[in-house]
């Protein structure tokens, strides 16, 4: 199962790797300051058309080195393109996690306690895990936990796995420990 978010705060509307985002949703975003977050290039899905659709700015970790990975944003001049990395804080209210790989990463959304998981950490039915089978060679679950042990410092009330559907703290806290 591949999953997608969208949190609205009243103001702003964020997607997070946005993937056929129902009628309602794209209209909610076009009554707001809208705006799309990937979790890593890969997860750009159809980023590009709601981009242009609701002139959404558009937050992504730096794709591989010559990866077609959002490369028409890098190119874009009508997309605002913004790359991030593991420890930045956006102006939308979305800190980042270091995740699995040096550019996907596991988001922390302050306002509505709520991580964005990514591929770091999935459920595909035996709980939220980091897929020790998805890590690059030499990187260990282990190593991945100590990266987001920080989150359990934070309010966390919502757990979003974009491979999974939602949990909770206490799903965290087993994956993390």
């Amino acid at each position: 199962m591949v999953s997608s978010y969208a949190i609205d705060d009243g103001d702003q509307v964020l997607l997070f790797d946005p993937l056929a985002a129902p009628r309602e949703i794209v209209e909610l975003a076009a009554d707001r300051q809208p705006a799309i977050v990937l979790t890593s290039p890969w997860h750009e899905r159809d980023t590009r058309s709601l981009a242009e659709q609701l002139s959404a700015a558009v937050f992504v970790p730096p794709p591989d080195e010559g990866s077609p990975d959002v490369a028409w944003l890098l190119a874009s001049d009508t997309v605002e393109g913004h790359l991030f990395s593991a420890g930045d804080r956006l102006p939308v209210g979305v800190e980042a996690f270091p995740g699995r790989e040096p550019n996907d990463f596991v988001l922390w959304v302050e306002s509505r306690g709520a991580v964005i998981a990514g591929d770091t950490l999935v459920d595909f039915g035996q709980g939220l895990e980091i897929p020790p089978e998805w890590l690059p060679d030499g990187v260990t679950p282990t190593q991945v936990a100590e990266g987001l042990r920080p989150l359990l410092e934070r309010p966390v009330e919502h757990v979003l796995a974009t491979h999974g559907g939602p949990s909770d703290r206490a799903a965290l806290e087993r994956a993390l420990s």
